[in-house]
């Protein structure tokens, strides 16, 4: 299945855990931010709680906006062209964990996340959201080496979610998860030293 089918036959929860780990996975791009770490913002483990515990409700969604509220203070700081998918992504948090409003969002954070992979990747050409949206839809000659192990790992980890009826799902997910934090990271300090 395409990504796309993915996220539109996926449960609430799996909507839910798909979006916070699209957003931590771009938390790595914030450490390159002066004083990230003044403001209390650990990168690694700043959204791990809330995505390895979906639980749902007002308490877990007031806690997930605290944290994205903080996100979105460090990476409106951020000089750049990668820092405002961060802000985009957090301040995209719905209202209410109800499934149209979880699936809007799981849909934005895994569009934004592919974005960020093709301007890592150096192939932006400034029609990036026709080419994600095509990705995203399984049309995906020409895709670059990054970007696809992303799109990869986001259809893996919404299968091991749809499959993981309890912990073992999600456990499974947060490895795939980090794998792509890591390359994320590893990518973001590469672009970092060219400039430099």
């Amino acid at each position: 299945m395409t990504l796309v089918e993915l996220i539109g036959r996926a449960d609430e929860r799996s909507l839910a855990a798909s979006a916070v780990a699209c957003l931590d996975r771009c938390l790595p791009l914030l450490e390159y931010v002066e004083g990230a770490g003044r403001i209390g913002l650990d990168t690694d483990e700043a959204l791990r709680p809330l995505w390895v515990a979906v639980e749902g409700g007002d308490a877990w969604l007031g806690q997930l906006r605290r944290v994205a509220a903080v996100v979105q203070r460090v990476a409106g700081a951020a000089p750049g062209e990668l820092a405002p998918f961060a802000i985009r992504m957090a301040s995209a948090v719905p209202a209410a964990y109800h499934g149209p409003e979880l699936r809007d969002w799981a849909e934005d954070c895994s569009a934004a996340v592919l974005e960020v992979h093709l301007r890592l990747d150096g192939v932006a050409t400034g029609n990036d959201e026709a080419r994600v949206k095509a990705y995203r839809n399984g049309e995906t000659d020409g895709i670059s080496p990054l970007t696809s192990g992303e799109l990869r790992r986001q259809a893996q980890l919404l299968e091991m979610l749809a499959e993981g009826s309890g912990g073992g799902g999600l456990n499974h997910a947060l490895q795939l998860s980090n794998e792509g934090k890591r390359v994320l990271r590893a990518a973001a300090s590469r672009r970092a030293r060219n400039k430099g």
